[in-house]
């Protein structure tokens, strides 16, 4: 990782920051019914049963909502179904902002140190989970900003599936390109052929926005496709007191779902993640483990980041 840290700056509000209410116990607890389902792995019951809650979600807080069933190449070179959920919410704004998150989980603990480990479903409360539950509540914040009449942006909603059924470490046979991020590849394809009188003006991925000890940087691809919207969000949070958690630094290029909605939908996408480059893996030591649950869910990470989103995308 490259860069400075920015300097701390107390943080300032205006009235329309005082407006963009957000919840950080509401976001803890869809995360906490994602989790309570088990492991969401790709064509599983689990799976199906939270993909059927987070559709009656979205249409609870006014949203139009349709599941996008199709099928990928996965690592193995097999047809892997999946199943993204896009729901549009009606604002006042002609074109949209993209809100994006995975909700599966991974199927394989990989991480494990021990072998026999690694052959059980991460339940994902960070990984995949954190970053659904933080637009879950920002969502239902809109839908109460829009009932009293205040000015609220178009948002156009997907939760991607299959974003972590990546090539497993323990997988021996030739490794297959693109094996990440399906659900994301599918959907940006899909996107180029719609017709829709919303045009996206950017997006914003959240993932693992959990973590008691986060830090998000400025990660590469978000930089190089989205940099305007990147210094958006990062100055909002440096105003809002949140400088520790959005840190002006440069990350390295991650593959993650942005990657392909800046590169196959062509929409600048920003990717809020948290990188840890002290780490072999570049992420938290319980990454792809069976510690990655609701014990490292922290509050006050996700009023950082539900807080900053909320208010950048509602600032005219």
């Amino acid at each position: 990782m490259l860069g400075l840290v920015a300097c701390q700056t107390k943080p300032t509000t205006t009235t329309a920051d005082v407006r963009c209410a957000f919840s950080a116990d509401s976001a803890y607890s869809y995360i906490a019914q994602q989790v309570a389902f088990g492991a969401r792995v790709p064509a599983t019951e689990e799976h199906a049963a939270c993909g059927d809650w987070l559709h009656s979600q979205l249409a609870r807080f006014g949203a139009q909502v349709q599941n996008q069933y199709g099928t990928m190449t996965n690592y193995a070179g097999e047809e892997q179904p999946l199943r993204n959920i896009v729901a549009f919410f009606e604002g006042s704004t002609t074109n949209a902002i993209l809100l994006c998150a995975h909700w599966d989980s991974r199927p394989w603990s990989d991480e494990e140190p021990l072998y026999e480990d690694r052959f059980t479903p991460v339940i994902g409360a960070n990984d995949g989970a954190s970053g659904v539950g933080v637009i879950l509540e920002i969502l239902r914040q809109l839908s109460i900003r829009k009932a009293q009449g205040e000015f609220t942006p178009s948002v156009q909603i997907v939760f991607f599936d299959c974003e972590d059924m990546g090539t497993p470490t323990h997988y021996t046979g030739k490794e297959r390109p693109d094996t990440w991020c399906l659900g994301s590849q599918y959907w940006a394809k899909e996107y180029k052929t719609q017709n829709s009188k919303f045009k996206i003006q950017y997006g914003i991925l959240l993932d693992m926005v959990g973590d008691p000890s986060a830090t998000f940087p400025r990660e590469y691809f978000s930089v190089n496709y989205a940099g305007n919207y990147v210094e958006q969000l990062w100055r909002t949070a440096s105003r809002l007191g949140y400088g520790r958690y959005f840190v002006n630094q440069t990350a390295y290029p991650i593959t993650d779902d942005h990657y392909y909605v800046n590169t196959i939908a062509n929409i600048p996408c920003v990717d809020i993640i948290d990188y840890k480059p002290q780490n072999g893996t570049g992420f938290a030591e319980w990454w792809h483990t069976q510690h990655d649950d609701m014990r490292n869910i922290n509050l006050q990470t996700l009023q950082a980041v539900g807080q900053t989103v909320i208010t950048t995308i509602c600032s005219k």
